[in-house]
Order: C-alpha cells, then structure tokens, then sequence
C-alpha cells in the first residue's frame, strides 16, 4: 500500500512521510491499515522488532486526534468548530502512547516531536505520582509509562476522560511480575473510562497474541516478516551453523574467546555487535576484554570523537565506573546495565547508534524497547542465576527472542545475524532446540497474586470503578487474567485475602455490601504506595524509636496479615516525636516500595553492630537475630539506609560506590526511592495529625541534594549540588540569601574560577547582576583553574565538581 492512500489519515501526512523517504507500507502496517488501525478499530499488532511498529501507532493516534473528513465544512457552518491545526485539520480528543520505561517515553517523545509542525503538541510524564497532570490537558499526544498512567487514572486527571487513542508498547510486558498487572489493570480501566476509546496493543512476535485480541476486543495482526532478514544461529568450534542447515567459518584464534571471535569477524565486514551477558559484573569484563579488538579497528577521526564522548562520560559521576567506562569507550567498546548513570547509558546509546562504538555488551535491560539495532547480536549467556530455583535457569525464549530482535539495522545492515555460541556438540543441538527453532512462550496474566492485587484493589475502589465486592469482581472480569484463567474462583479468593488486610489495617471499610476507601485509604492510593508500605510507615512513626524481640516472641512465625495498629501496639505506642535521618531512612528502606541492597558475606556480622549502637534511632520493632529470615531483610533494610545516610552526609560518590558495591545508577535509583518515600511519609504523618512532618521534610531535602543539613538552602539554588554547595559554604556564602548579594569575585575563586557556571548559579539565584566580566576570583579563596580540557593548571587531572545526581 503506498502512503498517498492512506485512508483517514491527516491530508499532511502522506507528504510527510514521502519526505522521509517512505513511500509504501510494510506489509504487517498495510495488514494494520486493512484491519482498521485508521478508522479507529482496536488492533493488537505481534511482529518482529524493526518491522514497522511505530508507524502503526502514529497512524492510530494521528487519524484518532485529528478528524480530516469534513472539518473544512464544519469550520465554515460552525463558528463553534474546536481550533484547527495548520493544516485546516481539526483536531479532537488526547492520544496516549504507554511505554514500560522512563529510557523510551524520552525516545518516543523525540520521534513524535516531528509532528509539532503540523500544530500537535507532545508532552511526556514519567514522574510525580501524586500529580493529575493537568498541564497534559492541552496535549494532543502523551507519552508515559504504565505507572505514571495507573496514578493519572487515581488522582482523577479530567483529560483522561477525552481519550481518543491509547497505544500500549511491549504490551506482551503484561508476563513480568512485577510491572505487569499495573499494565494490565491500568488498560482495563482506561477502557471503563473511555468504552468507545481505540486501544492499539503492540507486542514482540508471542505464542498467544490471539488471546491478547480477545481480551482488548481487537483485530489481530500477527506476523513474522523483517524489512530485512534476520538468520539466527549458533557458533560451535570453528563455525557458524545457521537455522537453514548452512555453514559459514568463523574461526576462533589461539587463546581468543568466542565472543571476541564474532566481534573481530564482524569488524571485518565493517559492522557492530550487541553482546548479551547475565550479569553487571560479566558486562563490564567483556567490555574490557573487547576493546582490545575494537581498537584495532577504530580510524583516526573515530578516535578522537570517542575521546569527546570518554570526556563526556568522565562528567557524568565521580566513580570508578564511570572511569572505566570512559576507557573502554576511548577504544570502542561499552557496557550498558541499570547500575550505571541515565546519563552514561544515553550517551553509550547515542555512540553505538552512530556506529562510533563498535560493540556493547549489555545485560538484557537494552533488549527492552530501546532503539540500538546492530549487525550483529550475540547471546553469550543464556542462563541467569534464579534465587527462586536456588542456582542458574534458562532464559525464556521469548526473552532470547527480544534480544535476538536487536541484530540488523534497516537502512545500514543488509542482514541481521543471532548468535549463541556453545561449548559443546551437545550443546549446539540443544541451543537449537531450545531457542533457534522455538516458539516464544505465550505471556501470561500475574494478577492475581496478593501483592499485585492488594495495591490495585484499594485503588479500584478508592477511585470509583467498583463500590462492593460484586462490583470489585465484576470489574476484574475485565483483565486479561480472568479471559486466561481456568481455575474458577481464585481471584476471588485472593481478592477476599486482600480486602480483609485492608480493612484490618483502616485502609477500606464495609457497610454490608458496599465498600469505601477511609481517607487513609484515599491518601495511600493517590501517594501511590503498595499499602503494606504505608502500614509499615504509619506503625514506625506511630512507635517511635525501636524496641528489640522479647525472648518470648523470637522466632515465632508472623501472622500472615499484621496492621499498623498491631505493630503500634507491640512497640509501645509512642509517638516518634524528633526520629533522626537514619530512622527515618531505615524506615522507609524496609518497605516493600524500596529494593532493599544484598548483604554480602561479612555484612550481616558489620550490620548487626550498627543495629546495635544505634538502636534508639530505628521507628517500630527490632526483629530478633532468631527471626533468621525477618531479621536478615531488616539488616539489608538498614544496609540500604545507611547508604542513604552516607549520601545524605556528602560522602564522595565514589566511596559510597565501593562501599556497597553498587554503580552510580543504583544511587541514583535508591535516592528517588527515598524521596517519593519519604514524601508519602510526610503527607501520611500530616494526614493521622503526628509531630514527625518537619524531620521527615530535612530527611527528604538532604537525601534529595546530597547534604548535610546546613547545606539545604543553597543546594537547593538550581546549578549548585552538593559540592558546590560545600564549596560556597566554606567561602563564607551560607544561604540563598548570602548568595544572592555575594561578593562576585568570591563565587568564581569557589567555584573554582569557571566564569559560566558562577553566572548561571548567581542568576539562578536572584542576583542584581551576575555578568562575570571583569571579575577575577579573590584571592582569599583557594581554588584550582582548569584550563579547559579537564585538568588543573599544575598538570592533576579534575573533574569538574557537580557530579551530583541532581544532574541527571
């Protein structure tokens, strides 16, 4: 189908699309456009990464905001016709593109932004899961993940209600634990609130995408075809057996890996090759190893680029991952893994898409939506440890299969190559057995499992959908769980489970049949905190400082539902009337809303002494040493607090990185944890009328900045940081105030002679006039002048200081 014959389509479009060189469909968009996707019928679209999906959704979305038949009539009889956009189309109702990860809805606001010329406005949320989002009111499209849509849905945002289109990514995402039932309630009520909405579910190439149909009332497209062919394969000795039963050599050197081998060979016929490994730690070797190869194969101006993006990366953190890092990419070589910066994984994805970066070794979070195709893919390790099953598990196919995905990029590659490599003849059959020739699993509804379900149903009820059990039931009827299952009546057990804790913890209450959320329950479900969480903050604040297990009680089992009351009472019932930073961080830490950080070998014996000393300080009851499971989370729950408190404290980025083995993403992760957290701890301690609002507010605005408490005020200026901060404060400047009527010279010998970044912080601050010409920095301040190129002007290496996360 070429795109001149488009139907229901924005008049602009076609030309749009011609001018960016697309002139006909790929047969599953043609398949989508004969389904319906323009004329606003639901469409669930399986096929194969790189093979058109994004077209799809920018047709349902655009032909569903923007109404092309007849407009021009309207505006001409109706002086009351809606504004027009500058294509004399009129436009109607919001559409909303879903995405599972903060990463994509950044990628997806970038590709749709293109429309704006036509009069569309684009807005992205991923945050701030207290707000309704207002402002996204005037969006013609809105990007955000499936969390940010399940609170839009809670705090009653009006503009949901004018839904015209929703477009679901990775809809086969519905499989994973732990975000899948929010997608999958999120859907279900998005389709309550909108029965005449067009729902577009797009998905990897699954083994039931039928029943995905059935369950969003959708016309199925499924399909397996490629805008360019993908041969997957395994290399065993000196060769590459592809599916089709061909050969090809692929030798392996003297003393050289496999992966190494593939990489080399891959060079050779100037492409990329996107490395899959199980863990952070394999990544970040195989970068090392790799760039060994790469280097040899880099040009002269490819060098010297990379070297900008070293440079660029080196900013980004303070950390010896950060600098190891930048090493491999000055060769040519990356690692990618949640534990490192937003800021070094945009930059890795930047330099391997512009094919600066000739292999990155990743753990499977690339394989998961983000735009970095390469010539080639490689699996290196196909099993991953399982603490559930207690040693190493093979992957599902339908996870190699994404991964698998990544290999071609059209336009540049002529192919795309999979690869596993085996270790054996063995090995190599089993391989195909097991992924070259299988089928992906079908996906799997997760909901009815109390955790999923015990966030979900106060919020159900919280914000109308359902007023009873009937009601409550009745609406599950709209999941996918209940269009799979076959096991009658165990929703509606777990379902009774739940509601009985959340009655028993104040969060629901029950007059015969009907249900209704308290006003606590009202306040859990629009913080959008799991509801034990909120039991577990209520009781800490409620008992104040800690107590440890009596004798008596150690080790029993603990009852299967305990609420906040029952805790409360057990510690004392005190009012925690001052709780320190550190009680408060452990507080929030053992939640079921934070991820706790592993004890290594020696931790446990290291966190028990901190336990210890600083009993006093810990907000609810201390587990008992023989509560072995109990105590041991409690433990990982005040290892985690403690590198909240060490952050808090100013401690250098990099020492906090070696201290608990983590990266810099990880900080990063833990502190927004800790903010959301402690921001739902202050609203909860305001809203049961408790004394603790002002010390959990310096909690949050330290952890926040990264300061200690003398340092919130200018940490807070915009372009300051902690070290900054620290930085001014020892020159004499102490406050936003003192900053804005500082003495110039003064702020440019603290922040180390830099003339931008002083007139970008004194601007910021409210300064009469910030201009820097002239000044020269006082001579009564010490600082180090960089010249320019990241080095002090006696020759030691700097780097310049806002490497906070406040940055990223």
């Amino acid at each position: 189908m070429d795109v001149a014959d488009l139907p229901g389509v924005p008049s602009w479009l076609p030309e749009h699309l011609q001018s960016a060189g697309i002139e006909a469909l790929y047969p599953p968009q043609a398949e989508a456009v004969e389904a319906g996707v323009t004329r606003g019928e639901n469409l669930v679209a399986s096929i194969p990464t790189a093979s058109g999906k994004t077209l799809i959704a920018q047709l349902a979305m655009l032909s569903a905001i923007t109404d092309a038949a007849g407009a021009s009539e309207r505006e001409r009889s109706d002086p009351e016709t809606p504004p027009a956009d500058g294509d004399g189309t009129a436009l109607g109702g919001t559409a909303l593109y879903i995405v599972p990860l903060r990463a994509l809805a950044s990628e997806k606001q970038a590709e749709f932004e293109e429309f704006e010329q036509y009069g569309l406005d684009v807005g992205v949320s991923t945050g701030n899961y207290e707000s309704d989002g207002g402002w996204l009111a005037d969006k013609d499209i809105v990007v955000a993940t499936s969390e940010k849509v399940d609170s839009l849905v809670r705090n009653d945002a009006p503009w949901l209600d004018d839904l015209a289109c929703v477009v679901s990514d990775e809809v086969h995402l519905v499989d994973d634990a732990e975000r899948g039932p929010t997608l999958e309630v999120t859907l279900a009520k998005l389709r309550r609130i909108n029965p005449d909405m067009q729902t577009v579910a797009l998905s990897a190439t699954i083994g039931n995408a039928d029943v995905l149909a059935e369950w969003l009332d959708a016309e199925l497209v499924d399909s397996d075809w490629r805008p360019i062919s993908l041969k997957k394969g395994v290399h065993f000795g000196q060769a590459l057996h592809l599916e089709d039963g061909s050969q090809s050599e692929l030798p392996v050197r003297n003393s050289e890996k496999q992966t190494a081998a593939i990489v080399r060979d891959t060079l050779d016929d100037d492409g990329s090759t996107l490395v899959f490994v199980n863990s952070r730690r394999n990544a970040e070797a195989a970068a090392g190893r790799l760039a060994s190869v790469t280097r040899e194969a880099l040009t002269p101006e490819e060098r010297e680029q990379l070297a900008d993006v070293a440079a660029e990366i080196r900013d980004v953190s303070d950390t010896e991952t950060s600098d190891e890092l930048a090493d491999a990419v000055a060769d040519g070589a990356a690692f990618h893994h949640a534990g490192i910066a937003s800021g070094h994984r945009e930059l890795v994805e930047d330099a391997f898409r512009d094919r600066l970066l000739k292999v990155v070794s990743a753990t499977p979070t690339l394989a998961a939506g983000v735009n970095t195709p390469s010539r080639r893919v490689v699996v290196r390790d196909w099993r991953r440890y399982d603490g559930t099953a207690g040693g190493m598990q093979p992957l599902s196919v339908l996870e190699v299969h994404q991964m698998m995905g990544r290999a071609g990029r059209p336009g540049l590659d002529p192919y795309g190559e999979a690869i596993i490599p085996a270790a054996s003849h063995d090995e190599l059959d089993e391989l195909f057995d097991r992924y070259v020739w299988a089928d992906p699993e079908p996906v799997q509804s997760k909901l009815a499992a109390e955790p999923a379900l015990r966030t979900h149903l106060l919020a159900t009820v919280a914000s109308g959908f359902a007023r009873s059990r009937d009601g409550l039931l009745e609406f599950l009827e709209r999941t996918l769980y209940a269009t799979q299952t076959d096991e009658s009546g165990r929703l509606a057990r777990v379902a009774d489970e739940v509601l009985g804790y959340l009655q028993r913890n104040d969060f629901l209450e029950r007059d015969g049949e009907e249900l209704s959320a308290t006003a606590l329950g009202h306040t859990v479900s629009r913080l959008y905190l799991d509801p034990m969480s909120a039991a577990e903050i209520i009781d800490g604040l409620r008992s104040g400082g800690g107590s440890a297990a009596s004798g008596d009680d150690a080790g029993e089992e603990p009852a299967e539902f305990t609420t906040a009351s029952d805790l409360a009472d057990e510690a004392g019932g005190d009012e925690a009337k001052d709780p320190t930073a550190m009680g408060l961080y452990h507080l929030v830490a053992r939640t079921p809303d934070m991820y706790e950080l592993y004890l290594r070998s020696g931790d446990e014996e290291e966190y028990s002494q901190i336990a210890f000393e600083r009993e006093a300080e810990f907000l609810g009851r201390v587990p008992s040493e023989f509560e072995d499971d109990r105590f041991e989370d409690w433990l990982a729950a005040l290892k985690t607090a403690s590198l909240l408190e060490d952050w808090a404290s100013e401690v250098d980025e990099d020492e906090i990185t070696d201290r608990y083995g983590v990266g810099p993403g990880d900080i990063r992760g833990k502190v927004e944890s800790a903010q959301w957290l402690l921001g739902a701890a202050e609203s909860l301690a305001s809203e049961l009328g408790l004394d603790a609002a002002p010390a959990i507010r310096r909690a949050r605005t330290r952890v926040e900045h990264g300061v200690r408490e003398e340092l919130v005020d200018l940490a807070g200026v915009r372009g300051v940081g902690r070290k900054r901060a620290r930085r001014l404060f020892d020159a004499g400047i102490e406050s936003r105030a003192d900053l804005r009527d500082a003495e110039k010279s003064v702020v440019l010998a603290a922040l180390r002679g830099r003339a931008k970044t002083a007139e970008n912080v004194l601007e910021n601050a409210g300064h009469r006039d910030p201009s820097m010409d002239g000044v020269e920095p006082s001579e009564e301040v010490s600082y180090e002048r960089s010249d320019g190129d990241g080095r002090a002007s006696d020759g030691e290496e700097t780097t310049d200081d806002q490497t906070s996360l406040g940055d990223f």
